[in-house]
């Protein structure tokens, strides 16, 4: 049997993900991570994209996270992100049509303000967009 460790994944408003996993991949602020189990303990802010979780018989959740915080202990790995979205329930529309909201904020900024939040909300939408086409790729 292979290791595994419990992963958490959950946002203010709900648990999204709680179950073994083998491996977990996340976009940490520094740069992507991965989680075995027997990880040494970490705290670390993620920044938004997609979180892989391999779970036993090869099995993968993808769930795309806006940003947040990461805990590891020993046997536990728990992600507290701000917004979190199965990736079954992306809606590559959607995002599109936030990039290009954010797109068109950044050109008529009226302050540095509003330019620094539609950068944030175009990261987003391009984490999203990023996501979206992880998992259609995964499907194929």
């Amino acid at each position: 049997m292979a290791m595994t460790i419990h992963v958490d994944v959950v946002s203010a408003e709900e648990s999204i993900f709680s179950g073994l996993a083998e491996f977990v991949v996340l976009p940490g602020e520094a740069g992507e991570l991965g989680i075995l189990p027997g990880h040494m303990p970490l705290m670390t802010r993620i920044k938004p994209g997609a979180v892989r979780v391999m779970m036993p018989g090869n099995k993968e959740e993808l769930i795309f996270v806006a940003g947040g915080l990461l805990e590891v202990q020993p046997g536990l790995v728990t992600v507290l992100a701000d917004t979190a979205i199965r990736g079954a329930d992306l809606d590559q529309a959607k995002a599109l049509e936030a990039k290009k909201m954010a797109e068109e904020a950044m050109v008529n900024r009226g302050s540095e303000m509003d330019y620094a939040r539609a950068q944030a909300e175009l990261a987003e939408a391009i984490a999203q967009l990023a996501a979206i086409d992880r998992l259609r790729k995964q499907r194929h």
